[in-house]
């Protein structure tokens, strides 16, 4: 980033992989209320607004310097604050597929099983579900058990 382009309090980061750069971005504002307000990605949803129920789960992805490899975590929106988000990669449930473009394998299997409920938490499901997979293609049912818990793989 060069310094003559944009100060040194631009929060830099790619949302979907699309880059995002915001000058005034409010430091209270989480990264939940700025997917929804400021960017119109309404996929993530607001559930309890504790981290509890999972509706606002988004994957972030962050390259690990010791290992020379990018990790993905599934966080909760809810409680994370979009200033942290500088020089990181969130995907959304709108940046794995849609029913325009494509779904994404972990969107069609659980809307071919019935696997949605009311529809409001499916996105954090899905998340979840997508996040797990890219850290670990195979999982075993102790590893799915352990994540959906809390854990990780």
């Amino acid at each position: 980033m060069r310094e003559d382009v944009h100060s040194s309090n631009t929060l830099v980061f790619f949302v979907n992989g699309l880059k995002v750069e915001d000058a005034a971005v409010d430091p209270e504002c989480s990264l939940l209320v700025y997917l929804r307000r400021k960017l119109r990605l309404c996929g993530t949803k607001l559930g309890c607004g504790e981290g509890g129920c999972g509706a606002c789960t988004v994957m972030l992805s962050k390259y690990c310097p010791d290992s020379g490899q990018v990790r993905h975590y599934s966080m909760n929106a809810c409680l994370t604050p979009v200033a942290s988000m500088h020089g990181l990669a969130v995907t959304t449930v709108e940046g794995i597929g849609s029913s325009k473009t494509r779904l994404h394998a972990v969107q069609e299997r659980l809307a071919k099983a019935h696997g949605s409920q009311c529809g409001f938490c499916t996105p954090g499901i899905v998340m979840s579900m997508y996040t797990l997979l890219r850290n670990n293609p195979q999982p075993t049912m102790a590893q799915l058990d352990e994540y959906f818990t809390g854990g990780e793989s």
